[in-house]
């Protein structure tokens, strides 16, 4: 795969295609419908966050969208370019965090990045530099010899977001990114994030802690059951609550205050 920087790969002259479209994704396993023909569109230059509790579909869908699962219906687009007929032109311009990314174990952050970039194409002069770059901005320096079998969670969330902006996307796509991260390396990678958008970057956020979406993203969607239940600018979404009490109230979740748990009363 060759590294791509095109401008917009598929808009047509005069249109400004979203960053990623969504258009009736829908996936079942077995009895169980995961993702029911969600219709989802998310603006260029936006940071949306994508919200819902646990088994809501939001990991399937963004795995639809970004190339690793097989939708049973609907289309993902990346910048106008479907992601399933036309894959290596979508993903040129995506940078993919999943949840639970695998890593090579046996190689160091430094290999790791220099032998995706290769399998990318990047020109040799130019990859070094930005594997340097990556890994200084990353706090990875001083660890840059050290086996990602070894690696803390925060560092492995690092060095995998290292390798989904080594190749300059258009469109991240994070599926909780910050889960089980140190306070620390949170904001570093807070920081990275909110310059890559404000440098004309578009995200994709997945997580279920809304003060953190609510932090970041200024637009938003919030699945339950496979379905997107609302959608739209955060402060329109969340109104005149915060989102936490907005996603309470349109999940229909019944909060369970443990108030029958009398014998754990000394």
């Amino acid at each position: 795969m060759t590294e791509q920087n095109a401008d917009d790969p598929g808009s047509a002259p005069g249109s400004e295609p979203p960053a990623l479209r969504l258009i009736g994704l829908h996936k079942e396993f077995g009895d169980n419908v995961a993702v029911r023909r969600v219709d989802l569109t998310i603006p260029q230059g936006s940071f949306f966050g994508l919200v819902g509790p646990n088994g809501a579909g939001k990991t399937t869908a963004l795995s639809m969208a970004v190339g690793l699962l097989r939708p049973d219906g609907g289309r993902c687009e990346v910048f106008g370019v479907d992601v399933w007929s036309d894959p290596v032109r979508a993903k040129s311009v995506l940078g993919v965090l999943p949840d639970g990314l695998s890593m090579p174990e046996r190689l160091t952050g430094r290999e790791v990045l220099t032998y995706i970039g290769q399998l990318r194409g990047i020109e040799p002069t130019e990859l070094t530099g930005r594997v340097d770059e990556l890994l200084e901005v990353m706090q990875l320096t001083e660890a840059e010899r050290t086996l990602v079998v070894d690696y803390s969670t925060g560092m492995r969330k690092k060095i995998g977001l290292a390798t989904a902006l080594l190749h300059r996307p258009r469109l991240l796509v994070l599926d909780e990114p910050f889960e089980a991260v140190d306070p620390v390396s949170a904001v570093a990678l807070k920081t990275i994030l909110q310059r890559f958008v404000a440098s004309g970057g578009s995200a994709v956020l997945s997580s279920h802690v809304m003060p953190l979406v609510e932090q970041l993203c200024d637009t938003v969607a919030v699945m339950a059951g496979g379905d997107v239940v609302a959608a739209g600018p955060l402060d329109e979404v969340r109104g005149d609550s915060t989102l936490e009490e907005a996603f309470v109230r349109l999940v229909g979740a019944d909060a369970k205050t443990g108030e029958g748990l009398s014998w754990l009363a000394s």
